[in-house]
């Protein structure tokens, strides 16, 4: 039986799409500049790939922007990117009311400073009335962490969907999230790297993944066409057979 969670997308493009912002160190290294002139770079190709989701009707569009293990990073690093962050919300709001988008961040925010926990509800705020492109900013975000705690929290119903479709409510509200969106279908990754890095593991069981080597700060509406495309050329499945195929002749003996 396939979960309650796996709606439907629309029949033209994924409903949402997850994509995980790599490699705005790599590019200002390369060009012989500081690193967070790389993620100055990666907020203007953030702003490009939210407009170009919200024309493509794309309904909800998951950024991962900072995760758990990146405290590890130096620490004037971090808090350059804890401004940045701040300094986005605060810029995108207006952006974001005028073109009907919603802006929420997913995450913890009890480690995050006062602006940025200011900054964060306030874009929560301003753009709550938005009904159009659900944008999803995760910042110190970790999978694994949502999954560990709804499992600690428990969740009711038997082994069926409900089950599955509470479980999945629960994960979302470990991340402050108390509106889960369908499952993930396609997820892109940027920056060459190939993997998941504790990204929606549990949203993304069924995403068509799709892996590019440009760099985040390159990344516009070309890249994030060519993602769509590469989806929409899928088959999808969800473990049974395609639409029309035969079914396959099993023997007894």
């Amino acid at each position: 039986m396939q979960s309650t969670l796996r709606l439907v997308s629309d029949p033209v493009g994924p409903a949402h799409v997850a994509v995980i912002m790599d490699g705005n160190g790599r590019w200002a290294t390369r060009r012989g500049r500081p690193r967070t002139a790389g993620h100055l770079a990666g907020a203007r190709a953030t702003r490009r790939v939210v407009e170009a989701a919200a024309r493509a009707g794309v309904r909800t569009l998951t950024l991962y922007a900072f995760s758990a293990d990146n405290w590890a990073r130096p620490d004037a690093e971090v808090a350059a990117l804890m401004r940045l962050f701040a300094r986005y919300l605060r810029a995108e709001s207006a952006r974001c009311v005028a073109r009907g988008i919603r802006l929420q961040v997913i995450g913890r925010r009890d480690r995050l400073g006062p602006e940025l926990v200011a900054a964060i509800e306030g874009a929560e705020r301003a753009t709550a009335a938005g009904t159009g492109l659900r944008v999803r900013l995760a910042i110190d975000y970790s999978a694994r962490a949502a999954i560990v705690a709804a499992a600690r929290a428990g969740w009711p119903g038997d082994a069926g969907d409900e089950s599955a479709q509470a479980f999945a409510a629960a994960v979302a509200r470990a991340a402050h999230d108390d509106e889960p969106p369908a499952d993930v279908d396609l997820l892109v990754r940027a920056g060459g790297e190939l993997r998941l890095s504790d990204f929606l593991l549990w949203e993304c069981a069924y995403a068509e993944l799709y892996f590019t080597d440009v760099l985040w700060p390159d990344f516009g509406p070309a890249d994030f066409g060519r993602a769509l495309g590469a989806f929409a050329a899928r088959q999808r499945r969800f473990g049974g057979l395609p639409a029309g195929a035969p079914a396959a002749l099993v023997s007894c003996a």
